[in-house]
């Protein structure tokens, strides 16, 4: 997409502003008593605090309002998206799965997280161990509303369609023959620009590694400068009709509106990214 910015790296350090408020990273320290622009600084961890520091995966954002902003969650229905994986008895026998169908807008429009189905996985994302394997069928875009997966970390593979997702740290154009990883705790949403359909792998309790080289040599495969992370941008609007938070959390999904701002990414003005943060 035209004017989208991109940071180069996979596991390094790195941090952004939007141009629209320079000076909005704190400068010698990540969490001031007080924030250039008011804002609130808040870390995302993705690992425990007591991790050996090569182990400790965090980021700190500055928010125009804290996240915790929104009223509390309430079940919603799953869909076809579940982790129930004794609803079907086993079979040894050869599977194979025909192109899910994208339902048409003009009969029923669908969002990225309304056309979430799950194939298959293994394990429990209560133990924090084990894959969830999904497809992802859509046809209209994600509004006033975002997604969060409290279970694990997605990695997204377009197949027919592009797809634009706005986080935290930025916004990504995903197309096909790229992958695009959202960690866990992110919340994002997906714009599409017609029928849409793809696939995800969901890993619980642990977050994508680049594989060694090996004995393959010193080249090959991925190099971290091939992943790209995207620059800070923030929106600061209000939505009368409310903004709705997705949160899957153990398998189950939960919905909350969200207090006084509207969109998640209006609170992202800056971020520093360190580790596998990196989206």
């Amino acid at each position: 997409m035209a004017g989208l910015k991109y940071m180069s790296g996979f596991g390094n350090e790195l941090s952004s502003e939007d141009p629209r408020c320079p000076g909005s990273l704190p400068e010698g320290q990540n969490s001031p008593q007080v924030c250039p622009y008011g804002l609130y600084a808040e870390q995302l961890s993705g690992s425990a605090f007591t991790c050996p520091r090569p182990a400790n995966k965090r980021s700190w954002l500055y928010r125009i309002l804290p996240s915790v902003k929104h009223k509390p969650f309430t079940a919603v229905p799953c869909g076809d998206l579940t982790e129930n994986w004794n609803e079907v008895e086993p079979d040894p026998n050869q599977l194979r799965w025909l192109p899910f169908t994208i339902p048409k807008s003009t009969e029923k429009k669908v969002d990225f997280v309304a056309g979430l189905h799950t194939i298959c996985g293994a394990g429990d994302a209560k133990t924090r161990n084990g894959i969830g394997i999904h497809v992802y069928t859509c046809n209209t875009s994600m509004v006033n509303r975002c997604f969060n997966n409290s279970d694990g970390d997605f990695l997204i593979v377009p197949q027919q369609g592009e797809i634009l997702i706005t986080t935290e740290f930025g916004k990504m154009m995903v197309e096909p023959n790229e992958i695009c990883v959202i960690q866990q705790g992110m919340r994002f949403s997906v714009d599409v620009f017609g029928e849409t359909r793809g696939y995800i792998l969901e890993v619980y309790g642990a977050h994508f590694e680049l594989p060694d080289l090996g004995p393959i040599g010193a080249n090959g495969l991925a190099n971290p400068r091939d992943f790209l992370c995207p620059v800070a941008w923030y929106e600061d609007s209000k939505v009368p009709s409310g903004y709705t938070i997705i949160n899957k959390y153990q398998g189950k999904l939960f919905a909350c509106q969200q207090v006084l701002i509207a969109t998640f990414n209006s609170a992202c003005v800056a971020a520093k990214i360190a580790n596998i943060h990196t989206v």
